[in-house]
């Protein structure tokens, strides 16, 4: 009896701590992402250099799949309703890989755009309370700006562009 009540007591303890903590695949895949992200903005920073903008589409789906895992990755990227912002994204991703890195980029925005474009108006509804950058997102057309993102009927999805 006592030693079940132990075992119980201790699975408990260690159930809890993993809930609580964050995996290696998930500290990994965000260290891959700011690296990603980090060597994209030296990619335009750099006049489009498609190596590394190449690198940081890389390392950004790479950390991108560790953190949220695979599953959820390909089901984020296999949905019907974002087929058209699927097929811009990835479109661009091997524009840059071919080479052509302005119209690759050009592409991958307005894919991100389109995929994530319901997200903008949450986004700059929560940086309105940021103490210095508040007051530019609480301007009446940066507002009318993000609020246009959200616009988008239930049967009608179009890009918010």
């Amino acid at each position: 009896g006592n030693l079940a009540g132990w075992q119980l007591q201790h699975s408990n303890i260690h159930s809890n701590n993993n809930n609580k903590m964050v995996s290696d695949n998930t500290k990994i895949g965000t260290g891959l992402m700011f690296l990603g992200f980090t060597f994209l903005f030296l990619g335009i920073l750099f006049l489009f250099d498609s190596t590394l903008l190449a690198l940081g589409d890389i390392l950004f789906l790479t950390g991108l799949t560790l953190t949220i895992g695979t599953s959820r990755t390909l089901r984020f990227f296999t949905r019907k309703d974002r087929i058209r912002g699927i097929v811009a994204f990835f479109g661009g991703v091997t524009l840059v890989l071919c080479r052509w890195p302005v119209v690759g980029m050009i592409l991958q925005v307005y894919g991100l755009i389109y995929l994530f474009g319901q997200f903008f108006p949450i986004a700059a509804a929560s940086l309105k309370d940021v103490p210095v950058v508040g007051t530019v997102f609480r301007h009446p057309s940066v507002e009318g700006f993000f609020s246009s993102f959200g616009r988008v009927a239930a049967g009608d999805r179009r890009a918010p562009v």
